[in-house]
């Protein structure tokens, strides 16, 4: 593979780990319109942008709302997601990925954010690690979601490196086909049996580091 010489990161499940409290704030919104989101259900939302997780949590409860009221909803939603990580502490970061991100400063190599979130600057400025992104690629500067690469090669366009020089960590399917798509290193953060399309898949951050991104 050509070197590696910058690293583009999903934020959700990757960086921090928010999926409960999406879960969380969906679900409230599903029983308020008379039905139950199971967890399994909710695992159809990772990675898509919430109109679109709104559609498929309605089409699940059988749900037709107008489009002034799934407006409401949604924003309500975001309302709720957001007063739930408002308790989020640095701590919060996931296991490992603070050391790799300093590793990736030490030896040069800029980092990108790349998320369907538009929470994603607030989120990283609660668990203290905004510092850490050259650039930040969200669901507000975004008009295609994943698994369209726009959100990649927008962040190697940031960072003025070739696609074919990136690597991106993503814990989700639709994550991998947008890396892939862009032309990217895409390196699974999960479980193998699930990200099957990925170049490598990690448990973690934990005992990673750069030689093992370069000897993928």
């Amino acid at each position: 593979m050509p070197s590696i010489q910058a690293c583009l990161f999903d934020l959700d499940g990757v960086i921090v780990d928010t999926a409960q409290f999406h879960y969380i704030a969906w679900r409230e919104m599903a029983q308020d319109l008379g039905f139950d989101l199971t967890r399994e259900e909710n695992e159809r939302l990772k990675g898509i942008s919430r109109m679109e997780s709104l559609e498929i949590v309605l089409s699940i409860g059988g749900v037709t709302l107008s489009d002034e009221e799934k407006l409401r909803r949604a924003t309500a939603k975001n309302a709720r997601y957001l007063e739930l990580c408002m308790q989020m502490t640095p701590d919060d970061a996931l296991p490992g990925v603070r050391h790799f991100l300093d590793e990736l400063k030490r030896n040069g190599i800029p980092s990108g954010l790349g998320s369907a979130s538009k929470n994603a600057k607030v989120i990283l400025e609660r668990i203290d690690m905004l510092h850490y992104f050259d650039t930040i690629v969200d669901g507000n500067r975004i008009t295609k979601g994943k698994p369209d690469p726009q959100v990649f090669l927008m962040g190697a366009a940031d960072l003025n490196v070739s696609p074919v020089h990136c690597a991106v960590f993503e814990d989700a399917v639709a994550g991998i086909e947008s890396a892939k798509a862009a032309g990217m290193l895409a390196v699974g953060v999960g479980e193998a049996s699930v990200l099957t399309e990925a170049d490598m898949v990690i448990a973690g951050f934990e005992n990673f580091g750069l030689p093992q991104l370069e000897n993928i």
